[in-house]
C-alpha cells in the first residue's frame, strides 16, 4: 500500500478523528472508506447522466450505428486526407 500526504481543513481533521473514535478504527480506515464511497460508480454513470437528454436527438444516422461504427466512417471517408 502507498502513503499518500494531504493537508486538510481542522474542522474536517476533526470530524475525522471523531468518527474514528465512533467506530473504534484508525483515521486511515475512516479516509479509505470515505474515498471509497466517492470513487465507486452510483447508479448510472455520472457522464452519461450529464448527455442523457441529447441521446437520440440527432436524426438522419443509421440505427445500427453503435454497432458498426468502423463500417460507418470508412463509408463516409472520415478521417481520410481531402484534396486541396
Amino acid at each position: 500500500m502507498k502513503t499518500l500526504t494531504v493537508r486538510l481543513p481542522e474542522a474536517l481533521v476533526a470530524e475525522i478523528e471523531a468518527t474514528s473514535r465512533e467506530l473504534q478504527c484508525s483515521k486511515s480506515d475512516v479516509i479509505r472508506q470515505r474515498l471509497s464511497l466517492v470513487a465507486k460508480p452510483r447508479s448510472g454513470s455520472a457522464a452519461f447522466n450529464r448527455v442523457a437528454d441529447l441521446v437520440g436527438s440527432v436524426d438522419g444516422l443509421p440505427a445500427e450505428l453503435s454497432r458498426r461504427t468502423k463500417a460507418y466512417l470508412k463509408a463516409t471517408r472520415y478521417g481520410r486526407k481531402r484534396a486541396r
